[in-house]
């Protein structure tokens, strides 16, 4: 017997003996706690760490892989399980290209048949209306975010609250568009990743009334815990679309910091506070930005900049 000159690492898991029969003590110290290494090749006390079992069986792939490429190539599994698709990505898909396995071209009645088979194959895919537009919904979901630069976990949720209000019958009597959109919006402020009504509005295909309705119904029905946006999650984004310097960016936390102290944020849009403090914060630190550049970017009207800029102003005392 050779023993353990190493003490267990944080990667090594610990079983319980139920998983070994016939072992429950250390032959050796008669201790209970016993550890399986994390390929499961070892049981091992972890008092006096005497091996108790080696078991040799192997169980990953045959095969080996250097980098990602070689990985994907020689995998025999699909993708995971994803909530973007409304078959969870477990249907089966027929390739695009009409080519055999060994990569030669299929003859003229091969690729009739296999045209005739992709067609039914998108048929099939959706056994009912309801499937149909689900898809059509999640679909939506994924344009819009992909439009907004969202990342993949993001509209992971948004499909998520999409199903969830779909199993509680919200959508009936709504458009389709319309609770896709709010549903989007809502996993961006749930996420900490905000984006305003007037971005969704330009990616959507209903109005900003039509996704503020929704946003609200569904946010009351799902009981959705969202709170207020913070303006200072607006400042990275805006400051690199101006091409900012850090001393802007970190001067234009200072005055929100200021104005939240004052209480100047209460009932005022965070992409117009965050705009008019970018402006402030531009011209504290001699870098002159417009206030039309500034508009442009955070999407809202120079009149509103101006009021926010001044109350930020009278908050600093710099009058």
């Amino acid at each position: 017997m050779r023993r353990l000159t190493r003490r267990m690492t944080d990667d090594e898991t610990e079983h319980t003996t139920k998983e070994h029969k016939g072992v429950q003590n250390c032959p050796e110290c008669d201790s209970q706690t016993l550890l399986t290494s994390a390929d499961g090749s070892e049981l091992v006390c972890e008092d006096c760490g005497l091996i108790i079992e080696e078991r040799t069986v192997d169980r990953g792939p045959e095969w080996r892989a250097f980098n990602h490429q070689e990985r994907e190539r020689k995998s025999r599994v699909g993708a995971p399980i994803t909530k973007t698709m409304h078959d969870k990505g477990l249907t089966t898909n027929i390739d695009w290209k009409d080519r055999d396995a060994s990569g030669h071209a299929l003859s003229a009645e091969k690729r009739n048949q296999m045209h005739r088979l992709r067609k039914w194959q998108g048929r099939i895919r959706t056994k009912d209306a309801g499937e149909r537009n689900l898809k059509f919904a999640l679909s939506e979901i994924d344009r819009m975010a992909s439009a907004l630069g969202i990342p993949r976990s993001i509209r992971e949720v948004a499909c998520v609250l999409y199903r969830r209000a779909l199993d509680e019958d919200l959508i009936r009597g709504r458009s389709i568009e319309g609770i896709a959109t709010s549903c989007l919006y809502a996993a961006c402020r749930t996420e900490n990743i905000p984006r305003s009504f007037e971005e969704m509005e330009e990616v959507s295909r209903v109005r900003r009334k039509e996704i503020t309705r929704s946003y609200m119904y569904l946010g009351r029905e799902l009981g959705l815990e969202i709170h207020p946006a913070n303006p200072k999650q607006y400042v990275p984004r805006f400051c690199s679309a101006l091409g900012c310097s850090d001393a802007v960016e970190a001067k234009t936390n200072e005055l929100l910091d200021i104005a939240t102290t004052e209480g100047l944020l209460s009932g005022k849009s965070p992409t117009s506070c965050a705009a008019a403090a970018i402006y402030a914060a531009s011209l504290l630190c001699d870098e002159q930005q417009t206030q039309q550049a500034v508009a442009d970017v955070a999407q809202v009207t120079e009149v509103t900049i101006r009021n926010r800029y001044q109350e930020q102003i009278d908050a600093l005392d710099l009058n």
